[in-house]
């Protein structure tokens, strides 16, 4: 039996761990023993798993070793043969539509700001899942807990991406972006003119949630009229209930704790985002699925677009796209009006229509 590939099989180990949303220090387990091992000599892995001796390099721990000697054997690790059977999200036939639909992903975030891992290995898993394009969307300078990418980092960040881009495989298109936190007064936390260079701006809010509903109203309408402003992100807020022992959230999140909606005038709101042709998201993290169900209704009813994200953090939460899928089948979403189901170059240039 030829041997496998153990570190492709550590890392989609990982990248279903994520996916499952299951705790960062065992994702990284898997990640840390991918990379050690990826640094060995020819037949050196193969003499370590031979001598026992493949635990003592630094970041391969027991579990990690017995998966790299079930691979080099030819087998199908264990552990990953228990996820396989465990992980797959089973959509029906209406939500596997809008997923069929679905040509990239327009926010996700990298080791720039408060995601795990560097771009170019979220663009990697973004070509696996057979996306188009991925559009990084790092934090703004004043989210400093996300460590917000500041106009200079962001700008260096721009280089780096059109490096990238130079390196990956022909038909894939990685997009720059950001999620820009939208200040209380309704305004942008980022220069205008490199708003402008961005290819897509996600604005999200993520301070005083509690306020009165006139107040963020107000605040979102001020953010939707913005010409920068492409996407309105997880709209209301909310957080929901982790189970224990999961990660990927914020602080809240891994505790247990839940968060509970913002409140503000929907109908106004959701009626800006269509009057001036901003996307609403359905945000697929299992920890938001926002906005709720009656509420991307009411979305529908006003006849905005919308975007289907997944907000990842990690490569494997870039395949959370399902959960999105199957609230928009749920509430009636037209899969025409469903901005990641273009091709790169429509989505850009709707983009840019808004500045």
């Amino acid at each position: 039996m030829s041997a496998r590939d153990p570190v492709a099989d550590l890392r989609e180990i990982a990248f279903r761990l994520e996916r499952a949303n299951e705790a960062t220090y065992r994702v990284r387990a898997f990640r840390s023993a991918a990379t050690a091992i990826g640094a060995l000599a020819p037949g050196e892995l193969a003499a370590r798993v031979a001598d026992g001796s493949l635990t003592k390099l630094p970041g391969v721990g027991e579990v990690t070793a017995r998966c790299v000697a079930e691979s080099l054997a030819g087998e199908e690790p264990v552990y990953l043969r228990r996820l396989v059977a465990t992980s797959t999200v089973d959509l029906d036939e209406a939500a596997t539509t809008v997923r069929r639909a679905l040509r990239g992903d327009c926010h996700s975030h990298s080791d720039w700001s408060d995601g795990g891992s560097p771009i170019e290995e979220m663009a990697l898993a973004a070509v696996q899942l057979g996306h188009e394009y991925l559009v990084i969307t790092d934090h703004s300078p004043r989210l400093t807990v996300a460590q917000g990418l500041s106009p200079s980092r962001l700008r260096e960040q721009l280089a780096m991406v059109a490096a990238i881009n130079d390196s990956l495989p022909e038909g894939f298109r990685l997009l720059t972006g950001i999620e820009v936190d939208i200040l209380p007064d309704g305004s942008l936390d980022q220069e205008p003119d490199l708003l402008a260079q961005l290819d897509i701006v996600v604005g999200s809010v993520h301070s005083g949630l509690r306020a009165e509903s006139a107040a963020m109203t107000r605040r979102m309408l001020t953010a939707i009229a913005n010409p920068h402003l492409d996407i309105l992100g997880h709209c209301t807020g909310r957080r929901l209930a982790a189970r224990s022992g999961k990660g990927g959230g914020d602080r809240a999140h891994r505790e247990g704790r839940s968060r509970p909606e913002s409140t503000f005038d929907a109908d106004a709101v959701f009626a800006a985002c269509a009057e001036h042709d901003k996307a609403v998201e359905i945000n697929c993290r299992p920890d938001r699925l926002d906005p709720p169900k009656r509420l991307l209704r009411l979305a529908v009813e006003a006849e905005c677009r919308f975007s289907i994200d997944t907000d990842a953090h990690a490569p494997g939460q870039l395949d959370w796209l399902g959960y999105g899928c199957e609230r928009a089948a749920r509430c009636a979403v037209p899969v025409a009006n469903v901005v990641n189901s273009w091709s790169a170059e429509r989505l850009v240039a709707w983009a840019a229509g808004h500045s």
